[in-house]
């Protein structure tokens, strides 16, 4: 069986979770079945993937149509798959188009939805519109739908009530237990302006509405003054985003020491050895699907503190591998604690409690490893996918 699989990410042009899905998911599926993936960018060196580059009659356009340019070259090329898969908005046309031009079956993860993503608007402007129409028709259409989540999967229900549920499956994310696992380097934890002799909370992720990073920052005013903040964080959706962060930040530097902002992608490595370091890591999202940087903190043995919203629930199992922020968001789209105070203060508590004691986080880090040997394999998700795969070529 030949499945061609399309992303907007492929490694080494990889910003996100849903790009370190794809990587790690085709790397598993390789062992059993013929895999060509078909990604946007510049070219890459792996066999059987294959990359293509905006029309230059559209290079400047919005990116919801410079995104249809690619898509469109990608559905032609479909030809002689036995199925295709596509992931994420921007390669579900792709998918779309392969189902009805080459008469095969469409299968779509979702990392994310449109619908609960209303500040794309800031980014695309009328392009949202055209991203959640993208959406919306490649749900409807696909053969089989798969959520990260049994979170994700209710809020495809719920944004898609047409969808029939039966063909909607949950996968869970999955996490590379060989790459992730901790690394103890005292020096290069100190060579990236952290004391490794400090309780310290790691945050990793893009500088987006939906990761929280501006309650984050505003708790870290009321955690004890010993505690560091790691922010390894970039990528920024909008101007104004970054601003907001850039001016917090800011602040909470002049009032406390410790506050290392890494704004560049760091090697894994690196990332491993800061994670394996941490009191504590923190996922403050308003919206998440699931959070692979959640397992890849817990592979490393890392306590991990993050919100009750979305999958984050299905990956931290409350006062056993981490700890659990309470949210009560606005069912809007937006996710925006409707007491966002509330919400700083609940969390700062919770993290002053875990760096409080450090051998309590210790604890939960160890649990945390081993749920994720247990439960987060890839082995287990290929085995899982090609389960969908089966149930749709009948």
């Amino acid at each position: 069986m030949r499945v061609d699989l399309i992303s907007r990410e492929y490694p080494p042009e990889v910003y996100g979770g849903a790009g370190v899905h794809v990587a790690e998911l085709v790397r598993a599926l390789r062992l059993d079945l013929d895999v060509v993936v078909r990604c946007f960018g510049l070219p890459r060196d792996e066999p059987d993937v294959y990359n293509y580059l905006v029309p230059a009659e559209l290079v400047g356009a919005n990116p919801s149509l410079a995104t249809l340019g690619v898509d469109l070259q990608i559905a032609q090329d479909v030809a002689g798959a036995d199925l295709v898969h596509s992931h994420t908005w921007y390669a579900n046309e792709a998918g779309r188009l392969a189902q009805l031009l080459h008469g095969i079956p469409h299968v779509v993860t979702a990392h994310s939805l449109e619908p609960l993503r209303p500040w794309k608007a800031e980014q695309l402007g009328g392009g949202y519109r055209v991203s959640s129409w993208i959406e919306r028709d490649a749900f409807a259409s696909a053969d089989a739908v798969i959520a990260v989540s049994h979170g994700m999967r209710r809020d495809i229900l719920r944004s898609y009530p047409l969808l029939d549920e039966e063909k909607v499956s949950v996968v869970h994310n999955g996490i590379d237990l060989e790459r992730w696992h901790p690394v103890e380097d005292a020096d290069l934890v100190h060579s990236l302006g952290v004391d490794p002799d400090r309780p310290s909370v790691v945050f990793v992720g893009r500088i987006t509405r939906q990761k929280g990073l501006p309650y984050l920052l505003r708790a870290m005013a009321m955690l004890p003054p010993e505690v560091q903040l790691v922010l390894c964080a970039g990528a920024p959706d909008t101007p104004e985003i970054f601003a907001e962060v850039r001016d917090l930040v800011t602040s909470l530097q002049a009032e406390r020491s410790g506050v290392v902002w890494i704004d560049r992608l760091l090697p894994q490595e690196e990332l491993a050895a800061l994670l394996t370091a941490a009191t504590t890591f923190v996922c403050p999202s308003i919206y998440e699907p699931l959070g692979i940087v959640n397992l890849e903190a817990m592979a490393c043995g890392a306590a991990v503190v993050g919100t009750a919203t979305g999958g984050i629930p299905e990956v931290i199992d409350d006062g056993v591998t981490g700890r659990l922020v309470p949210i009560d968001q606005a069912d809007d789209g937006t996710g925006t604690p409707l007491d966002p105070q509330r919400f700083v203060d609940d969390l700062a508590r919770t993290l002053t409690e875990v760096v409080g004691d450090p051998a309590a986080a210790a604890r939960m880090g160890a649990a945390g490893r081993a749920r994720a040997e247990r439960d987060f394999g890839w082995d287990r998700i290929s085995k899982r996918t090609q389960e969908v795969y089966l149930s749709v070529l009948g």
